[in-house]
């Protein structure tokens, strides 16, 4: 098992990449603590809670503890980490995947959306980031997984704040493996095209999505960036092509 024994953190498991994720890291033996917003499916339209996360991890005798996080809530995130240490221990992984998007054309577009959007998409990023740091460099090992988006490197018919935020993930992800390489901590990100989410079967059900990425696929992809240290894969933006490249298709 690629990840026995180690304590992973996925924010924004509920549903979705990074449930997926979520599920086969626990799969390959890692304890897992589901992060998300969402404790009921009664919350939202879409299916999904990190509840729902946990029952299936445990379905299959995987284990995973839920905590329910707000990214853009300073003191959640503080819980989150605490509530990681209490349960399993030091974190071993981190994968911020947490992120929310808009619909609004920029001149619609508030300023409290943007605001909110960027402290999920990036200052949460960066406030999970800096929580679990101090503990990987005093263990001289660590992995850091940030969930970007094509829409990050790609200009596209979508929200302006969201590409935004990607872009500034990924350049925070290059920065930071630089900084880190020295304390063999991994830093990478893993860049999806279109994938087929519960989302986007919910708000597109009759588009054509059959050339779609798999969340599933992300999952595993991710497995194997998280078992690999800081002198075997470090500050890369992996699209699937690039990861198909290092580890063969999964």
């Amino acid at each position: 098992m690629k990840l026995k024994d180690k304590v992973a953190i996925v924010t924004g498991s509920s549903r979705g990449i990074g449930k997926a994720i979520a599920i086969e890291m626990a799969k390959e033996g890692a304890r897992v603590v589901v992060a998300a917003r969402t404790e009921s499916e009664q919350q939202g339209k879409l299916p999904g809670s990190i509840f729902k996360t946990v029952e299936e991890i445990h379905s299959f005798g995987g284990e995973a503890v839920a905590i329910r996080t707000d990214l853009s809530h300073d003191e959640d995130v503080s819980h989150l980490i605490s509530a990681a240490n209490e349960h399993y221990g030091d974190v071993d992984i981190l994968v911020n995947n947490a992120g929310i998007t808009s619909a609004e054309s920029f001149v619609e577009l508030t300023v409290k959306r943007w605001d909110l959007l960027m402290a999920v998409n990036l200052r949460g990023a960066f406030l999970c980031t800096k929580a679990v740091i101090p503990k990987m460099i005093e263990k001289h090992a660590g992995n850091i997984i940030n969930i970007s988006s094509m829409a990050g490197n790609v200009v596209i018919k979508a929200s302006i704040p969201y590409g935004v935020s990607k872009a500034a993930l990924e350049r925070f992800t290059l920065g930071l493996a630089r900084e880190m390489r020295k304390h063999n901590i991994a830093v990478n990100a893993l860049r999806p095209y279109l994938t087929l989410t519960e989302g986007v079967e919910f708000f597109l059900p009759d588009m054509d999505k059959s050339t779609w990425q798999s969340t599933q696929m992300w999952g595993k992809y991710a497995v194997l960036v998280a078992s690999q240290d800081a002198n075997n894969l470090t500050g890369q933006i992996l699209d699937e092509p690039l990861l198909n490249k290092i580890f063969g298709p999964v």
